[in-house]
């Protein structure tokens, strides 16, 4: 048996454009396949989310599954669709896999298990499956199951207990092969996740694992490919590309594939498929963002331009009087590297001008970070009328680093329509950098080396309000990501008591800015906004 696992790039809603998609792989594979795979929800496209509440939408479904249906002479084809719950049970529709054979729909596979954590809340519009079974094609009996039926059996499952273990539940049925159809987001190195869960229920049943999985961005969410064909003894036979539509290919005969090394160069892939996507499925073409001069606006003119093509991308550069000249020129050079035009448009004429507005109001009181945040929110407006005037989509250039202290400005340098680097800490900003670097020099080696600072005041360097990045860096992961409390941070991390009480202070102080910061593309396990959710008002931190 040949199988073909197809990981596509849907759009969400897009349910003509996404069946268009898939019959068109189908035509493709068809006299080469005996079967073709494609990801959970394919035909909606993962997360639909409260799209799901539309009755008009769940209507829709079944048509453009009939044309899959239609297609499908000759082959088999496993794709996931949305389907309606006409039995009992809490939830009008299931997660499901439309399993399809010559022209004929023999069944269905619904999701047994439904994660409602991180970024996952699927309980909220599905019903759980209640049955599981194997399908019989050439002689070969096939299981499928749907991206989260596999990671409690390997321990990857946060926040939940589920009642049961559909791995488990299929051992007595000694199925020949498992097929898992999965929408499984990317965080860094993520890949070596997914390979342990398929090689743990491959070990467990005695036989291969298919994982079939999507590909591409939907708002803050992005999907890495990277389907993987794993044998009985948990070995890695083939694997798909990463970050862009392939169809993997699988027969009988075992190869030998390695999961992908370079971290950096994916986590860079990552971020550019973000911004690709974010732009192009609504439509856009060109982005604009400010250069300072310094390492962020940096890194993220690189992956725009990447993302859309030095032709769409416009650098702005905004000095005032405590701009260095290092700055200004590190900007220029970073531009003619990248092949992108800069506008370099002083602010100081506006900044002199609502300090003689705002003196009378301001009381002789000396100056402090109202006169920094009115520098800001100066920049944020020149790019908010270019954007609208010329029709760049701004995109904000601080880190998760920034963000999660409240180094930012409110209508400042958070305004945007997509924060590219949200979630990215600022080491992993210097690791980037230096990735990019790798074979020639793009960003100015004084870029990268130069002491951060937002040049807001004379002689102004972010050491001057907080920590070390590499202290908050540490803290960060440990309280956002892996839930440590400040005592298990000090202990395990050796970081100061005082630091890290400060740093986790200053965090829950600044929710009220993220919550009105743009969309972020979430490349972490705990991003701000996807998958993470605090109060404002508060009093246990």
């Amino acid at each position: 048996m040949r199988i073909a696992s197809a990981q596509i790039n849907p759009i969400i809603g897009d349910l003509k454009g996404n069946c268009e998609k898939i019959i068109a792989v189908i035509k493709q594979v068809k006299g080469s396949a005996d079967m073709v795979v494609f990801p959970e929800l394919a035909l909606c496209g993962y997360p639909p989310e409260d799209l799901l509440l539309h009755q008009e939408f769940i209507d829709a479904i079944p048509s453009y599954l009939d044309k899959i249906v239609q297609a499908s002479q000759g082959i088999v084809v496993i794709v996931g669709t949305v389907r309606k719950n006409l039995s009992d049970g809490e939830k009008p529709i299931y997660n499901s896999a439309a399993i399809i054979q010559d022209q004929k729909l023999l069944g269905f596979h619904d999701k047994w298990l439904l994660p409602t954590y991180d970024v996952f809340d699927e309980r909220r519009y599905f019903e759980m499956g209640k049955s599981l079974q194997t399908w019989e094609f050439f002689g070969k009996k096939v299981a499928v199951l749907i991206c989260e039926d596999m990671w409690q059996h390997a321990g990857y499952v946060g926040w939940t207990r589920y009642p049961c273990d559909p791995i488990n539940e299929l051992i007595d049925k000694k199925p020949d092969l498992v097929i898992n159809i999965s929408s499984s987001p990317y965080h860094f190195q993520k890949p070596e996740q997914r390979f342990n869960v398929c090689a743990k229920a491959a070990k467990t049943l005695k036989c291969p694992v298919l994982l079939c999985c999507q590909v591409g961005a939907n708002d803050q969410l992005i999907f890495d490919g990277y389907s993987m064909y794993v044998t009985p003894p948990g070995n890695l036979s083939r694997l798909a590309k990463g970050f862009e539509v392939d169809v993997l290919w699988v027969d009988d005969q075992e190869e030998k594939a390695s999961l992908p090394n370079d971290h950096w160069g994916d986590l860079y892939r990552a971020l550019v498929l973000g911004v690709r996507d974010y732009f192009h499925k609504q439509g856009f073409t060109k982005a604009c963002l400010g250069l300072s001069g310094g390492i962020d606006s940096a890194l993220v003119a690189c992956i725009a331009k990447e993302a859309l093509g030095k032709e769409n991308i416009l650098a702005v550069s905004m000095p005032s009087r405590f701009s260095s000249e290092g700055s200004k020129t590190d900007a220029a050079l970073l531009c003619k590297n990248l092949q992108i035009p800069m506008k370099e448009i002083s602010i100081e004429g506006p900044f002199e001008s609502f300090l003689n507005l705002l003196e009378p109001c301001f009381e002789k009181r000396a100056p402090d970070v109202t006169e920094e945040n009115i520098q800001a929110r100066i920049r944020g407006m020149v790019l908010m009328a270019l954007s609208n005037k010329l029709g760049y989509l701004v995109v904000s250039t601080g880190n998760k680093s920034e963000l999660a202290l409240g180094y930012c400005t409110l209508y400042g340098d958070m305004c945007g329509g997509l924060s590219v680097i949200a979630d990215v800490l600022k080491t992993q900003v210097y690791g980037l950098a230096n990735w990019i670097n790798k074979d020639k020099e793009i960003i100015p080696r004084s870029t990268i080396e130069k002491a951060p600072s937002a040049e807001l005041r004379h002689g102004q360097k972010d050491t001057d309000t907080l920590p070390d990045y590499a202290l908050v860096d540490v803290v960060l992961q440990a309280y956002i990501e892996d839930f440590l409390s400040p005592d298990e941070i000090i202990e395990k991390y050796k970081v100061p008591a005082e630091v890290v009480h400060k740093i986790i202070r200053m965090i829950h102080l600044a929710e009220y800015k993220r919550r009105q910061s743009p969309p972020g593309l979430r490349i972490s396990r705990k991003a701000f906004r996807v998958g993470r959710r605090f109060p404002i008002v508060q009093k246990w931190v």
